[in-house]
């Protein structure tokens, strides 16, 4: 929304500067007049003077020796400096108006700081009449130069009118020139030819100006030009292209060469006064369009804040309903299917006016859906691998059950010690094999059917895991306080404790020991599972601890850790606290802390056995009896 305001605020600002700058140039017209074409026009004329009275001296006199004498020449030549002085002060002001006028100014200036060499030619006797009046032609034609550029305004009819009453004056230019060639009683063949051509070009020039002059400017100068004092200075520019100077051209000539001089300045301040008007009704159009434009502005960047605030708020209130999808809706969501409860999916409503807004909020409604979706089905289908699981670990304890019985039944009948063992080594097995089912029921989330109605010792429960072990030769229960564990809690305790022996034996060498032991603790009772294996790397042991403090979803990619996976279960559904560390002969130990709730004092006679043995009573615990 910002590029389109900046770029109306930018064209904004373009359009006023130019229609601005316009205004002020054409005020600034009447100060170029002031300081630039006023003092020009006062110097030329005086130039004009002194090129005459110069020509006129020298007419006279050849090249005199002592033109210093002549007070009217040096009279007029102390008016030119006085000119030349003010016309140096007056353009200092304005003449870095732009480059190119300041390049006129400093040609003209050029062109003055010849005079005096000029003037000293003239005097001495070193410089012919002509080329002394082509030297002011020069001079003269430089401020000439100074006048078209400053000429130059915007306004086209101003501009044209301007540039005319120029020619106008460089008509009266050619007419002083005129008089400068033919100041004398004779003119030489050179001479007469100058005249012949600046007669031509003066009177193609006023011809040419005349027509396209405005009916205000050209009324004045067509009564001039149809004058009779006009017609005979006609009769005798043609008289002296015959050959003779005419009595009476200087005084004809003065007073036309006067008259276009009056019509010429009038003109000019005419012009001026025309210019000043122009330039208000452009700054009324730049007030006009710049406020106009300024308004549009204003009422684009309202609007567009307007629009944005309401984009904003709805934008704002689209993205706290995601985060609340997906930070809080959809983890509950997944929570409730995990946990079997049913699950009420609300749409996400945002309240827009913009129908991408809608749109968005219609997609992440699409998204939510498909989310719950995939979370159902996910759920349907742990569910149903729960369910398998179940059916046959309960298929299993089943078959292990009564295969259980006729393995007792066997052991009383038998007589052979050879054939007991082997009976205890298969009771042993099955007892294992009642784990892993067990294990099963316990991944589909069901709770295994062992259990005791009366509180058992610690002792025996510890015994009791040992035996559930393959390698439990090498397990040491060592004695324990005289504490029992209440009876719900018998078979899962022991299920956690049996696995976390058989990690031991795994992952330990087979010729070191695993030592069980027991204490009491503030909090309640602590059994400690010990290996002298290699031990567990600090990442990997913070790792296991994190997912036993909090168990993770069961993932049936990830059955190397399934023994863990079941302790995690079981000790979340208990409460029980089981940490990993390090053990002084660089194994691991298994911490397991049942809380004081579980535990009660133990009130019937234990028996303490150091070296392993299945007695009766411990082969009743495991049996589950």
């Amino acid at each position: 929304m910002l590029v389109p305001l900046f770029s109306m605020v930018v064209l904004w600002g373009v359009i006023t500067s130019v229609t601005a700058s316009e205004s002020l140039q054409l005020k600034q017209y009447s100060t170029l007049w002031t300081n630039l074409r006023l003092p020009t026009y006062g110097l030329i004329a005086e130039l004009q003077r002194e090129r005459l009275g110069s020509a006129m001296l020298m007419h006279r006199r050849g090249l005199p020796r002592d033109s210093g004498k002549n007070s009217a020449l040096n009279a007029q030549r102390s008016r030119t400096d006085h000119a030349v002085d003010n016309f140096r002060r007056l353009t200092a002001l304005s003449m870095n108006y732009s480059p190119s006028i300041a390049s006129k100014v400093k040609g003209a200036l050029a062109q003055l700081g010849k005079l005096d060499s000029l003037r000293g030619e003239i005097d001495v006797h070193l410089v012919p009449r002509l080329t002394a009046v082509e030297t002011y032609n020069a001079v003269i034609d430089s401020l000439f130069g100074l006048h078209r550029r400053v000429a130059l305004i915007d306004d086209i009819p101003i501009y044209e009118q301007s540039s005319i009453m120029i020619d106008v004056g460089f008509a009266k230019e050619l007419l002083t020139r005129e008089q400068a060639i033919a100041s004398g009683s004779r003119v030489s063949a050179d001479e007469r030819r100058v005249f012949t051509q600046l007669v031509g070009n003066r009177r193609f020039l006023i011809d040419q100006a005349i027509a396209e002059l405005d009916s205000g400017l050209r009324e004045p100068q067509v009564a001039l030009l149809t004058s009779a004092d006009y017609q005979r200075m006609r009769v005798m520019e043609d008289q002296i292209i015959a050959g003779r100077v005419p009595a009476g051209w200087q005084s004809t000539a003065d007073a036309m060469a006067k008259s276009f001089e009056d019509l010429q300045m009038a003109a000019s301040t005419l012009l001026v006064a025309e210019a000043e008007p122009v330039a208000n009704r452009v700054i009324e159009r730049a007030l006009i369009l710049g406020g106009t434009g300024l308004v549009l502005v204003v009422v684009s960047i309202a609007i567009s804040l307007r629009a944005g605030t309401r984009l904003s708020k709805e934008l704002a209130a689209l993205r706290e309903a995601a985060r609340v999808v997906a930070t809080d809706r959809l983890p509950q969501v997944v929570a409730k299917l995990r946990a079997g409860q049913d699950v009420e999916v609300r749409e996400i409503e945002v309240a827009s006016t913009t129908t991408e807004i809608d749109d968005v909020g219609q997609a992440f409604s699409t998204v939510q859906r498909t989310a719950v979706e995939a979370a159902v089905g996910q759920a349907q289908l742990r569910e149903g691998v729960g369910h398998v699981f179940r059916n046959l670990a309960r298929r299993s304890q089943t078959l292990l059950h009564r295969q259980r019985i006729q393995l007792e039944g066997m052991q009383h009948k038998a007589t052979d010690p050879d054939a007991l063992e082997d009976l205890f080594r298969l009771d042993h097995l099955t007892t294992r094999m009642r784990r892993h089912a067990e294990g099963l029921i316990i991944l589909s989330g069901a709770t295994p059917g062992r259990g005791w109605s009366k509180p058992v010792p610690l002792l025996d429960v510890a015994r009791g895991a040992a035996a559930e072990v393959e390698d439990y030769q090498r397990v040491m229960v060592e004695n324990m306080p005289k504490h029992a564990l209440l009876g719900p809690l018998v078979g899962d305790v022991i299920h956690l404790i049996a696995e976390l022996i058989e990690n031991a034996t795994v992952y330990s060498p087979p010729q070191t020991p695993v030592i069980v032991r027991g204490q009491a603790a503030a909090r309640g009772f602590a059994i400690e599972v010990e290996d002298r294996g290699k031990g567990l790397k600090a990442e990997e042991q913070a790792e296991l601890n994190a997912r036993l403090a909090d168990p993770p979803e069961f993932d049936l990619a990830d059955s190397d850790r399934l023994g863990l996976f079941v302790v995690s279960r079981l000790a979340a559904r208990h409460d029980i606290r089981v940490t990993l560390r390090g053990s002084p002969y660089g194994g691991t130990t298994a911490i397991v802390l049942i809380p004081a709730e579980h535990v009660t004092q133990e009130h019937a006679p234990q028996q303490n056995g150091a070296p392993l043995r299945k007695t009766d009573r411990v082969m009743k615990v495991v049996r589950g009896e």
